[in-house]
Order: structure tokens, then C-alpha cells, then sequence
């Protein structure tokens, strides 16, 4: 234990609130015209798979 209180103490030094850098909040970024066609093929992609499971669930 008497190896520890050092550690414990050092420790509480590095995480003092002073040493603690200010938080910058992101900016969010404009959606790009390439973005916007990746997202339409995966919801046309989903609705497709959706529309085949449904299908194959249906044949029973």
C-alpha cells in the first residue's frame, strides 16, 4: 500500500482540470453531391432487399 500512495498522488497531479485542454466543438460540414448519391443507392439497396426478403418470406 505504501507503494501505491506515490502512484495515487501522481496521478491526481496529472488530472487536475487545469491541465485539461478546452473542448472545440466540430463544425459540421455541407453534404457533397457524391455523398448524397451513396446515400440514395443504399436506401434504394435496402428497400430492395426488404422488398426481397418480403417476397421470399411470402412463398412459404
Amino acid at each position: 500500500m505504501r507503494f501505491l500512495l506515490p502512484y495515487f498522488s501522481a496521478l491526481c497531479a496529472f488530472a487536475s482540470s487545469g491541465a485539461a485542454e478546452q473542448f472545440d466543438r466540430p463544425i459540421p460540414q455541407a453534404q457533397s453531391a457524391t455523398a448524397e448519391f451513396w446515400y440514395a443507392l443504399a436506401c434504394l439497396s435496402l428497400i430492395a432487399a426488404m422488398i426481397a426478403v418480403q417476397w421470399l418470406v411470402s412463398r412459404r
